[in-house]
């Protein structure tokens, strides 16, 4: 299980790297989660330029966002080595974590952590950076087991259906959506990755719905996330932040339900009673672990 510290993340924020206006605007959010993109929103030409760029920007806004996060280039490009070099040394001790794009196996997660080691001892930065990974190509599929045990940073990992649907060659007309199947086109996928994120301690995490003009679909994208047990859903704009956080925060009469059953449990197993009724509902040792869910959820976020 990771030693990284537990972060909320009902919401991602997606925010190009190359604009400095996106960047100012999104510092000034309230949500879990922001990264700043180094990957795909800034073209090939201009990604040196926009490490600079996310540096400064990470050092001198008052960032609102719980946490801030850098997304850089996949270890098979000629980016990803100066993206952690550049973003660690200029910006390092204001920095939560680092997102790493299409991995495909354990090994590119660790070339990411040993880069970290690094960096960290020689620049004394006390406050460990976590990784978070993006499984967007078929190999990262297959192997996801193995990636989400690979590294004590890891703190998360990201289904990136858009990289992930053209690695497969699935016949889909937008990023996110379904593509007419029935029921979930997205579902095995996302399964699969929550299986082995919850079996390692880590979080798994819902990636974009790019049509940010249909929020209906969104909502319904983010409830069978949410349903698998995934923790969050990226967002490619601001409009989507709040749907992410109304389907991934649990309700006020959800979290006073769970706390009033655990209450009650714990009151009976210190009278040795193993299963009871709480306003009509049966609880024991099996169902209270699902309570517990929910609390800690309503803890994470302060609720």
């Amino acid at each position: 299980m990771s030693p990284q510290p537990r972060r909320p993340r009902r919401c991602q924020l997606s925010v190009p790297g190359s604009s400095e206006k996106m960047m100012a605007k999104a510092a000034g959010l309230d949500l879990d989660h922001v990264f700043l993109d180094l990957e795909d929103a800034v073209a090939p030409n201009a990604k040196p330029d926009a490490r600079g760029l996310v540096v400064q920007a990470i050092n001198s806004l008052e960032w609102q966002p719980r946490t801030v996060c850098v997304r850089i280039n996949d270890v098979e490009t000629e980016w990803c080595h100066d993206d952690i070099i550049e973003v660690v040394t200029g910006a390092g001790a204001k920095l939560d974590t680092l997102m790493l794009t299409k991995a495909k196996r354990a090994a590119d997660v660790i070339f990411v952590h040993l880069m970290l080691d690094q960096l960290e001892l020689k620049l004394g930065l006390t406050r460990r950076i976590g990784i978070e990974c993006l499984i967007e190509e078929v190999e990262g599929m297959m192997n996801v087991d193995e990636i989400a045990a690979c590294s004590d940073r890891l703190e998360c990992l990201v289904f990136g259906m858009g990289d992930y649907s053209a690695s497969q060659q699935m016949q889909i007309a937008t990023v996110g959506g379904s593509g007419g199947y029935p029921p979930d086109l997205w579902h095995y996928p996302r399964y699969q990755m929550t299986i082995a994120c919850r079996a390692n301690g880590i979080d798994p995490v819902d990636g974009p719905y790019a049509n940010f003009r249909n929020p209906e679909a969104y909502r319904k994208e983010a409830e069978r996330a949410h349903a698998l047990g995934m923790a969050g859903k990226w967002a490619i704009h601001p409009s989507q932040i709040e749907l992410a956080n109304e389907v991934f925060t649990p309700s006020a009469a959800d979290v006073a339900s769970a706390r009033a059953q655990k209450a009650a449990y714990d009151e009976a197993l210190a009278q040795g009673i193993g299963s009871i009724n709480v306003d009509g509902v049966m609880v024991d040792a099996a169902s209270i672990r699902i309570v517990q869910n929910t609390i800690d959820r309503a803890d994470l976020i302060g609720i």
